[in-house]
C-alpha cells in the first residue's frame, strides 16, 4: 500500500545551489524517522524528474514537487499545480512536475493527486561549487514551511498555505 503522501526531489548534489531539494529531503526524513511519522510519506530524490515519476504518484492522496530555481523570487515560492496541457512525448528526458501530472492522467485514466511545488531560490548552479550563503538563508526559510505542511498533510491546509515568503 501506498504511503498517503510522496515527496520529489529533484537536483544534483554536486552542482552548487541545486542540493536544495536533495538537501530538504534528506533533512525531512531525518525528521519523519525519528518522530515516527515515516510510514505517511514516501520520500524520491533524483537528478530530475522524468516520465517513470508518473507511476509514483498512483494511491497517493497528496503529491509533493522540490526544487531550486534561479529565477524563483527569494527565498520560496510553494504553490498548486496541475497537469500540463499536452505530455511528453517519449523522447523526453526530464520533465516538469506538471507534465509528470499529465502522464500519470494519460498512463492511470484518471486524475492525479492534487500536486503542489515548492521552489527555493537558487543562485548558482557550478558543478563541484557548495551552497551560497543566500541560498542557506533560503533552504531554513523553505524548511520551516515544509516541516509544516508536513506536520498537516491534507489538501485544505496544503492550499492554505501558498506563499511567496
Amino acid at each position: 500500500m501506498a504511503a498517503p503522501v510522496v515527496v520529489f526531489a529533484a537536483g544534483n548534489r554536486s552542482r552548487g545551489d541545486d542540493a536544495l531539494g536533495p538537501l530538504l529531503l534528506e533533512r525531512l526524513a531525518a525528521v519523519l524517522d525519528a518522530e515516527g511519522r515515516g510510514e505517511r510519506f514516501e520520500l524520491i530524490d533524483d537528478f530530475q524528474l522524468q516520465i517513470e515519476h508518473a507511476l509514483d504518484l498512483a494511491g497517493r492522496q497528496l503529491a509533493l514537487f522540490i526544487d531550486a530555481g534561479t529565477g524563483t523570487p527569494a527565498p520560496f515560492v510553494f504553490h498548486a499545480i496541475e497537469p500540463a496541457s499536452s505530455a511528453a512525448t517519449h523522447f523526453t528526458h526530464a520533465l516538469p512536475p506538471e507534465a509528470v501530472l499529465a502522464v500519470y492522467g494519460a498512463f492511470a485514466g484518471c486524475e492525479a493527486p492534487p500536486a503542489f511545488v515548492l521552489c527555493v531560490r537558487g543562485e548558482s548552479f557550478e558543478l563541484g561549487a557548495d551552497l551560497t550563503a543566500a541560498a542557506r538563508t533560503n533552504f531554513e526559510a523553505a524548511w520551516k514551511h515544509l516541516l509544516g505542511l508536513c506536520l498537516r498533510p491534507d489538501v485544505t491546509a496544503w492550499r492554505s498555505s501558498f506563499s511567496h515568503a
